[in-house]
């Protein structure tokens, strides 16, 4: 039987996130992990040019577009219920593991050992500290995106994912904080001049 690999990835398109909370506008995983990929290879060339560090930026970029795939498997877990307990958390931890492994399991059994890395997030912490803030950088700009439609319903996650970027503390972070959220509260028009 042909490798299932890539037919699972593609399921990425159809799976919504923020499941608990009404949308103005649905998001899926697959936008949710292209904007995450960009923010990751930002934060790691602003981490390169400005802070002297010496990040591989297009491999930030690829752990960020893989980040979420074992959610092709489990769904996207909404935070409030992720995070509820110690003891959901440790569940969810050990469900995620089995669905990295059916996942890799779907590989031709050569190529496992390349995306092993990418998917367990086993290697690569300096870079998968960018990832996590990249994630939350997204979940920002969806919260200031349905505020700004009129949609109340995510200034409590607004507030708590502004709370949790700061508590990060990831320099590459603050930077891209000045330098590029303001525009994302501007509309098409403004951001056309």
């Amino acid at each position: 039987m042909a490798s299932k690999f890539f037919a699972l990835f593609s399921r990425m398109k159809y799976i919504n996130r923020w499941a608990l909370m009404r949308n103005t506008a649905p998001e899926s995983l697959s936008q949710h992990s292209l904007e995450v990929a960009a923010f990751a290879h930002a934060l790691a060339i602003i981490g390169n040019r400005r802070l002297g560090k010496n990040y591989n930026a297009e491999r930030a970029a690829l752990l960020g577009i893989y980040h979420d795939m074992p959610e092709i498997i489990t769904g996207d877990m909404p935070t409030p219920v992720k995070y509820f307990s110690k003891e959901i958390r440790s569940a969810f931890g050990a469900v995620e593991k089995v669905s990295q492994e059916r996942l890799l399991s779907a590989l031709p059994e050569d190529l496992r050992n390349d995306f092993y890395p990418l998917l367990t997030e086993d290697d690569d912490r300096d870079l998968l500290k960018l990832v996590k803030a990249a994630d939350k950088l997204s979940a920002l700009v969806k919260c200031i995106e349905e505020r700004k439609a009129g949609n109340s319903e995510f200034s409590g996650a607004e507030k708590s994912t502004l709370a949790a970027i700061e508590k990060m503390d990831v320099p590459e972070v603050r930077i891209f904080m000045d330098e590029f959220m303001d525009a994302y509260e501007h509309t098409l028009d403004e951001l056309s001049e």
